[in-house]
């Protein structure tokens, strides 16, 4: 079984990222887009889903996977490898640094907040840098 989670980890924003700022990623169209719905639950349930759970969850609800398949569907999904919130939009292009606490559990760290400068000069966090947007 594959996993997504890290455990006292902070997901710096990208190297290539052009926001210094956290900010709401907009919404395009009727449906929710990857980075609108991991803002969403990450604003509105900060250290309550682990990487996997948010990864998932979000995947779920995309596809209408029934409740009563949830369980069979999480395994099937992780039976392979699965990007982790290295590669989300928020992190690479929305000025949030995402942190995994002792737990696994994940918040959302504005590039711009006092808590987020603080994590970076903690050196008992691991630090790991979002994906680039671009290649070099």
């Amino acid at each position: 079984m594959h996993t997504t989670n890290y455990i006292n980890t902070l997901i710096e924003i990208a190297e290539d990222s052009t926001a210094t700022v956290g900010t709401v990623p907009p919404v395009k169209g009727d449906k929710k887009t990857i980075a609108n719905a991991q803002f969403e639950l990450l604003e509105a349930h900060p250290y309550e889903y682990t990487s996997d759970d948010l990864i998932f969850g979000i995947f779920a609800e995309r596809n209408g996977i029934a409740d009563e398949e949830i369980d069979e569907e999480r395994s099937r999904f992780f039976a392979k490898g699965q990007p982790c919130l290295r590669t989300s939009p928020l992190a690479k292009s929305y000025g949030w640094g995402i942190h995994s606490d002792g737990e696994g559990k994940v918040a959302l760290i504005a590039a711009d907040s006092v808590e987020y400068q603080a994590l970076v000069a903690d050196p008992a966090v691991t630090k790991v840098k979002a994906m680039r947007s671009k290649r070099k």
